[in-house]
């Protein structure tokens, strides 16, 4: 008698390292497929068009306002727009919050207006005010995501 088993009775085998094995295998290609979705890049339907530059020789004046929870939105719109050609001459928060981005036409030159609401796929909205010295606002709601920056190595 071997340590109080019975002749003929066999000891169950114990596989625990195949199951680690296996266990460490499935997490391994988990994590690879989590890798090859977070480097994916993201699709934006809403991607604004091409043609949606500052016209060149026009400086239009522009400033950015978050109207929303997500800090560093306003430079993010910032560095897009001056990337599209426009003068963004200031940026910051706002109290008020939004869902949805809009662009205020604040000088009374609404193709201008328009080619900053073409870039951000946000509608435009007549409001002059003359003391403020800006050809556009923009007011960053919600809805607003800033595309994949361009690498610059």
């Amino acid at each position: 008698m071997n340590g109080g088993q019975a002749e003929g009775e066999r000891r169950p085998r114990r596989h625990y390292g195949r199951i680690i094995l296996v266990l460490l295998i499935l997490v391994g290609i988990g994590w690879i497929g989590w890798q090859l979705l977070a480097l994916r890049p993201a699709r934006n339907d809403k991607a604004a068009p091409e043609d949606a530059r500052a016209p060149e020789g026009v400086r239009i004046k522009v400033e950015v306002l978050n109207a929303t929870q997500t800090r560093g939105l306003a430079r993010k719109a910032t560095i897009y727009l001056r990337d599209r050609g426009f003068d963004v001459v200031g940026s910051g928060n706002v109290a008020e919050q939004r869902a949805s981005t809009v662009v205020y036409d604040r000088s009374a030159h609404p193709e201008w207006a328009r080619l900053v609401g073409r870039a951000m796929n946000a509608p435009v909205v007549e409001l002059p005010d003359t003391s403020r010295y800006l050809d556009v606002t923009v007011l960053l709601g919600g809805d607003w995501r800033p595309p994949p920056l361009p690498f610059h190595p």
